[in-house]
């Protein structure tokens, strides 16, 4: 137990014994707390953590460092006593355990098992290996270094490469509680977004004028060029620097995420396969889309997927083809005006009829899988069958030479 001296004010006495109440308040008082330093007068603490300022940034598939470093009087104590500690901040008082070290003994949780090790370069050295980095691994991370009653923590963000995309399901606009926004971003291959992200969108020139949840709960939407039915011309609930005048990202705050209801802002990143157009001898209702898509070692894409291909992988192509979703649309790269227009983006023709409408279709294939029908193939119906007067069911499919 740290004593304190005969010299310290009576103020510096009572400093001391609310820290020792701290450290021994139950477990559960402490979830969420701000760590506390210990430092005696006249002493500078035996225990000092850095981390990287700012943020460090990577794309999901990678491999990324989670930097921290600690100063340790380790003449004096050793290292075999110090506990490193890596905790995930999921909301302002509550954090998800990723990693802890103890000498020897070292142990990830949940999903970062497998995937989080020590770096180890060195005495002093915390930082935290991070492989196959994932969606849900963007966030902010506490390393905590601790040494009986002396502790110090600080934070790492870790910011993803990606892209942020507007989502509505099948029922309209504005049919999402907050829980479920979530699910139809994960539904789509995305999380929701962070209001960091979408600025950043929004700086990119991400222009959506209806309002969706967000990862913290707050409903947003950027616009890029005002106009009055998005906000109007005037700065009001504009993070515009210049009070609105050239656009902002309108904030409606934080809402009921149980009874209101919104759209959702999607955040995907890098993708580990391809997403290909393929068109089939003659365009297919939605029915047929992930029959095609199968037939080629494929299953049909999701908004998100057609989303990181358009901006990660460079995707452009001018025909509309069916998603997972049952929505249909295409990604532009260098806009043309028969493609949609001047800006280029992922167009959508909303949801269509089902059985009526006939697309192409957007397959994605996971890295790895083969293509089962190579260039120089396509689908229909053999024999005397077909868009002639025969059977279209495309049960009846079988692959064509071209």
């Amino acid at each position: 137990m740290v004593c304190a001296r005969a010299a310290l004010g009576p103020g510096a006495l009572w400093a001391a014994a609310w820290g020792v109440l701290l450290l021994t308040a139950p477990a559960g008082a402490q979830r969420g707390r701000k760590k506390v330093v210990h430092v005696l007068e006249g002493e500078s603490g035996s225990v000092v953590v850095q981390t990287a300022p700012g943020q460090v940034v990577s794309h999901r598939g990678g491999t990324i460092v989670l930097p921290c470093r600690y100063h340790y009087e380790a003449a004096a104590h050793g290292h075999d006593g110090v506990r490193l500690k890596w905790t995930k901040v999921v909301d302002p008082l509550a954090f998800t355990d990723v990693f802890v070290a103890l000498g020897p003994q070292h142990r990830a949780f949940g999903s970062y098992r497998g995937r989080a090790e020590l770096q180890g370069d060195g005495p002093g050295d915390a930082s935290l290996v991070l492989r196959n980095v994932t969606l849900q691994d963007y966030g902010r991370y506490e390393c905590e270094v601790t040494n009986e009653l002396e502790d110090d923590a600080g934070m790492v963000k870790l910011d993803l490469e990606g892209v942020v995309f507007p989502y509505h399901p099948r029922g309209g606009r504005y049919k999402l509680t907050f829980a479920e926004a979530q699910r139809a971003c994960a539904e789509q291959d995305g999380i929701l977004a962070s209001a960091e992200q979408l600025h950043a969108a929004w700086r990119d020139g991400l222009d959506w004028c209806n309002a969706g949840w967000l990862r913290d709960g707050s409903v947003q939407y950027p616009v890029s060029r005002p106009r009055e039915p998005c906000g109007g011309l005037g700065g009001t609930g504009s993070a515009g620097a210049d009070g609105g005048t050239n656009g902002g990202v309108r904030n409606y705050g934080y809402r009921h995420n149980a009874e209101e209801r919104y759209d959702a802002f999607c955040f995907t990143s890098n993708l580990p396969g391809r997403v290909f157009f393929l068109k089939p001898l003659r365009p297919v209702p939605f029915s047929g889309a992930a029959r095609a898509c199968a037939a080629r070692g494929a299953a049909v894409a999701k908004v998100g997927q057609l989303f990181a291909a358009w901006k990660l992988q460079l995707l452009d192509r001018c025909t509309a083809g069916w998603l997972a979703d049952g929505s249909a649309r295409y990604p532009i790269v260098n806009p043309r005006a028969r493609c949609g227009g001047r800006r280029p983006g992922v167009r959508s023709l909303g949801f269509p009829d089902a059985t009526r409408r006939l697309f192409g279709v957007y397959c994605y294939r996971a890295p790895g899988a083969p293509d089962p029908a190579p260039g120089g193939w396509g689908w229909g119906w053999a024999g005397g069958g077909g868009w002639a007067g025969g059977a279209r069911d495309p049960a009846a499919w079988t692959p064509l030479r071209v």
